[in-house]
């Protein structure tokens, strides 16, 4: 079996994953961009519950998500993923079924109850090897991406011909099709992948929310899911004040998600190539104040705003993609599992406080005061992450080990921690696996492999 690319199960798996995934998360998102403006023929229409309706999902996902995966440990990827989505579809049909914005955002919160996540990236970790893991989980992310995107354009289109309701009663039929495809195309594995990679640990909890690296990213994730949802609770309206009619916002969001996906793609590759992560990270954060800051200047005419969306997405994208790369390369070895646990509670939390406080400030300091908020809050980000290191040089590799004592299993991680380049080695007996967190311009994967062969 070649080992420099993705055999047939995990082809299979990466992409049946994926594919579920995005419909999920399109589900979410679609809402976004059209909610402020048709939801004002619901009963008790308001900022504040605009704003309650929009992240309402986030709360009972940030609540849900560490324990459904952990369920999924207990009893098995698929059924927790397949509860999971039949919740999210009942919430999409309580919220179609509702004529009060109270109803829908009740809706919402169900759908959020479905958290699979976890369970889907764990599955996806127990489909692939090791050493195409990475592949599969870059799959899994593309896919999440695009299903914004997608939803930026769709969301408007579909509401424009079958209404709000409609577009909730889509949402459910695409939690349907995705219970379909776990069924009949994602691959039944019986390997398991060692814990620490894919679900939480809740002991490595506590410790790694006092680790400075990580608590970096999880307040950056954070931030940007806050101003995003925060965002979208007077986008909408400020298109339409500005003379584009609600129909039309998909012909604003799709040429401004196209470019912003040009431009982010070199981002990615000289990021990566010349070690200039932290250098774009940083100016995709001053980049996003600045959109932030053009939306807040008062009768903004179309132009300016279809720039500053510009900017905005072109921003986002390169966060979103980059965020949890850099969790997965800084997180302590053995311990990544556990840090994207934390970084996904934050993302969703974000979501749901963004809606609330977009809601609130809306209501009492208007558009502007809204805007200028949250940009000030991507200020404060651009701040705090200042600080952290340039994850550049930094990976992780997980390889297999047949059963060992107490003490050939510290003897072990001793000598694997004089290799050149290991910064951490921690070896876990109990899932026969060893956690290396390297540098990869100094390390030799294959003098690890000889070690732990000759320890075997």
């Amino acid at each position: 079996m070649s080992q420099s690319g993705l055999n047939a199960t995990e082809k299979r798996a990466s992409i049946s994953l994926a594919v579920v995934f995005g419909l999920r998360m399109l589900g979410l998102f679609m809402i976004m961009p059209v909610f402020a403006y048709y939801g004002q023929s619901l009963e008790g229409y308001s900022p504040l519950w605009v704003g309650l309706a929009i992240g309402a999902y986030g709360l009972t996902q940030a609540l849900f998500q560490i324990p459904m995966g952990m369920l999924s440990d207990r009893i098995g990827r698929k059924p927790v993923i397949f509860i999971g989505l039949v919740i999210f579809a009942i919430g999409s049909v309580i919220a179609a079924m509702s004529d009060s914005v109270y109803g829908v955002a009740f809706g919402r919160a169900v759908q959020g109850l479905g958290a699979i996540a976890s369970a889907i990236l764990a599955l996806a970790a127990d489909s692939s090897r090791e050493e195409q893991r990475a592949k599969v989980m870059a799959t899994i992310g593309v896919c999440i991406g695009l299903a914004f995107a997608v939803a930026m354009v769709v969301g408007p289109i579909v509401t424009q011909f079958v209404g709000l309701s409609g577009l909730f009663y889509f949402t459910a039929i695409m939690a349907i099709a995705g219970i379909a495809i776990v069924k009949y195309l994602v691959p039944d594995v019986v390997h398991k992948a060692p814990a620490g990679e894919t679900v939480a640990i809740p002991e490595l909890l506590g410790k790694l929310l006092r680790q400075p690296e990580l608590l970096r990213l999880d307040t950056g994730i954070f931030v940007l899911h806050l101003t995003l949802t925060a965002m979208f609770v007077v986008l909408p309206l400020k298109l339409v004040a500005a003379g584009l009619a609600v129909t039309d916002h998909w012909l604003l969001y799709f040429p401004a998600l196209m470019l912003s996906f040009f431009l982010i793609v070199p981002m990615l590759i000289i990021g990566a190539r010349r070690q200039k992560n932290k250098q774009f990270f940083l100016f995709s954060i001053a980049l996003m104040a600045l959109s932030l800051f053009l939306l807040a200047l008062a009768d903004s005419p179309l132009w300016l705003i279809l720039l500053a969306v510009f900017l905005y997405f072109t921003a986002f994208n390169f966060l979103e993609a980059s965020l949890p790369a850099f969790i997965s390369m800084l997180a302590p070895a053995g311990s990544k599992g556990s840090a994207m646990g934390i970084y996904s509670t934050s993302q969703f939390f974000a979501a749901f406080l963004g809606g609330v406080a977009g809601g609130g400030v809306y209501n009492y300091f208007g558009e502007q005061g809204l805007f200028i908020l949250i940009a000030c809050l991507m200020l404060c980000w651009l701040v705090i992450a200042f600080g952290m290191s340039n994850p550049s040089q930094i990976r992780n590799h997980v390889l297999s080990i047949n059963l060992l004592g107490t003490q050939q299993a510290t003897h072990l991680a001793n000598q694997l921690t004089q290799l050149s380049g290991v910064i951490e080695a921690v070896v876990v007996p109990d899932e026969r696996a060893v956690y290396l967190k390297v540098k990869h311009t100094e390390f030799e994967l294959s003098q690890a492999h000889k070690l732990i062969k000759c320890d075997n």
